[in-house]
């Protein structure tokens, strides 16, 4: 099921690259080291606040081996659950499909293509923290996917 995901992603991100499928909706990636916490927290809200609005991914540029366990409780203190989510690395054609690209401490791992707009958030890792001190950045995850809701137009669903 995992791949089969993971397979229409790159297959829907292919056809946008070669100019046989676009939606017309905003397409953003969240990338880290790891795929494990932060980029999940913001696919979370992203996907939670877009709906069917906007189209959110995510990647790592080292995948771990599963999702932060305290990254799943701090989102489902939120009523939005990652748990089904999983660490995933980035592929060319999904880095070129995407509209915006959120980098979250990958630094030079992180790909860089010509005509995306690319912005670096400054957050800290949660990972080995309890879920008492993800919360904070949860927090600062939520407040910023926001800013970029607003940013590429598309309202927050309440």
């Amino acid at each position: 099921m995992l791949a089969e995901r993971f397979a229409r992603q790159r297959l829907s991100a292919l056809a946008k690259v070669e100019g046989k499928q676009d939606s017309g909706v905003p397409i953003v990636l969240f990338l880290c080291t790891h795929n494990a916490g932060r980029s999940q927290m913001a696919l979370g809200f992203f996907t939670h606040l877009a709906g069917e609005r906007a189209v959110a991914w995510s990647g790592g540029s080292d995948p771990a081996g599963r999702i932060n366990p305290s990254a799943i409780a701090a989102m489902a203190e939120r009523g939005i659950d990652i748990s089904g989510e999983y660490p995933k690395p980035w592929t060319d054609e999904i880095v070129r499909a995407a509209d915006v690209v959120i980098t979250m401490g990958c630094g030079d791992a992180c790909p860089v293509f010509p005509g995306r707009r690319y912005e670096d958030w400054d957050i800290d890792d949660p990972a080995g923290k309890g879920v008492e001190d993800v919360r904070p950045i949860r927090d600062e995850i939520e407040r910023r996917v926001h800013h970029l809701l607003a940013s590429v137009g598309v309202p927050a669903r309440i």
